[in-house]
């Protein structure tokens, strides 16, 4: 009986969705299951956050140090770009708050976790390490925090990345389907590019460590888009103007 009052209310949500403006389909989609959403997104991070320190800390072979290119001797250190780099933790969590249905949801945490794992697996079978001295000197606000916490190990697949990258393709898959203004997409797709840029900016990773990081977000992106739940009948046209 739950999940049939479930399934009813996702298609009642669904059809007022149909029947509104993009903007409140986006305000409702942000407000239903809203704290279940914080709560997941809150678990799945934590439980990534645990393996991939003990990864860290726990290599299973010397790390291997990647290679360094002209880009990434092109790019200065940029401190105040850790607000960038921090902001992901924000980011990762548009995605899934889009989400409409619980089925969608518990699809996109399936996904989303498989490809954690499997960059925890690569971790391990492949410890890798970024070349870069950690700054000294910079009292920029976190800055010597996070270079603290997060060593330059762990280093391909940026792992930064794949969330970042997964995360806005999902988001404007969504954001077509709801037919949003064009700005709507191209702000989404700037965040996640500054997400990226700061990775190198802040001298967390290399090139090489985000091509890594976005290959395998595209990927399970890919994977995750073709196989999820089904939408109901009827619910396939976006929001109206």
């Amino acid at each position: 009986m739950t999940s049939i009052y479930t399934a009813q209310k996702a298609l009642n949500l669904r059809a007022a969705e149909l029947s509104s403006s993009w903007k409140t389909a986006l305000a409702l989609r942000l407000r239903h299951l809203f704290w279940l959403k914080f709560a997941g997104v809150t678990v799945v991070t934590s439980a990534f956050m645990a393996g991939y320190f003990y990864v860290l800390r726990n290599p299973w072979s010397i790390p291997t140090k990647m290679p360094l290119t002209a880009l990434d001797a092109a790019i200065p250190l940029q401190p105040p770009m850790m607000l960038a780099y921090l902001s992901l933790w924000l980011y990762v969590g548009v995605a899934p708050g889009l989400e409409l249905r619980l089925r969608d949801l518990l699809a996109y945490a399936a996904w989303m976790s498989t490809m954690c794992l499997c960059g925890l697996l690569i971790f391990l079978l492949w410890p890798t390490q970024a070349p870069l001295p950690i700054p000294t000197g910079v009292d920029f606000i976190g800055f010597a925090l996070v270079k603290g916490i997060d060593t330059p190990a762990n280093a391909c697949p940026s792992m930064h990345v794949a969330a970042a990258v997964f995360a806005a393709i999902r988001i404007h898959d969504t954001l077509q389907r709801l037919r949003t203004p064009a700005w709507l997409p191209a702000v989404n797709a700037l965040w996640c590019a500054c997400i990226l840029y700061s990775t190198l900016a802040v001298k967390q990773h290399v090139v090489l460590d985000i091509l890594g990081g976005a290959m395998l977000a595209m990927t399970f992106a890919s994977l995750s888009l073709n196989w999820r739940p089904r939408p109901a009948r009827n619910t396939t046209d976006g929001p109206t103007s």
